[in-house]
């Protein structure tokens, strides 16, 4: 498998659609009770930028086992994000339109996530074998 052939990470419409999501949380959050300042609000936005730090890092690795990692890290903290999401939407700290607009975005890097990590992860199971040693 080759992985996909950008010139930046920048590029991949992933990266980009987690970018804006980055945005709209900062924006959404702004709302949020003062006393959630570092607990919830705190908390989604660091999950929320981890999402497209852990791609533009994956996407400078060299070796495919470490870019897959990051690439699992961004998932992972989507479904952070996802979670959390929830919550402050049953604790009344965001409007059923912010967060309708917000788990559509989360949902969208989601499967953008798990179709790049599709689309390096090695097919073949003794490629993934050497990749999972580290001898790719």
């Amino acid at each position: 498998m080759v992985m996909p052939s950008t010139s930046s990470f920048r590029d991949l419409e992933v990266w980009q659609e987690s970018m804006t999501l980055v945005e709209e949380i900062y924006e959404v959050t702004r709302s949020f009770p003062r006393e959630e300042l570092f607990g919830m609000t705190a908390q989604l936005r660091k999950a929320s930028v981890s999402i497209p730090s852990n791609i533009g890092e994956g996407a400078r690795r060299k070796r495919r086992r470490v870019t897959l990692n990051h690439y699992d890290i961004a998932l992972r903290s989507q479904g952070e994000v996802e979670v959390q999401l929830e919550i402050a939407k049953r604790l009344g700290f965001c409007s059923a339109s912010d967060y309708a607009r917000l788990q559509g975005r989360v949902e969208r890097v989601g499967r953008m996530l798990n179709g790049l990590i599709s689309s390096i992860q090695p097919g073949d199971p003794w490629t993934w074998c050497l990749v999972t040693l580290g001898f790719l």
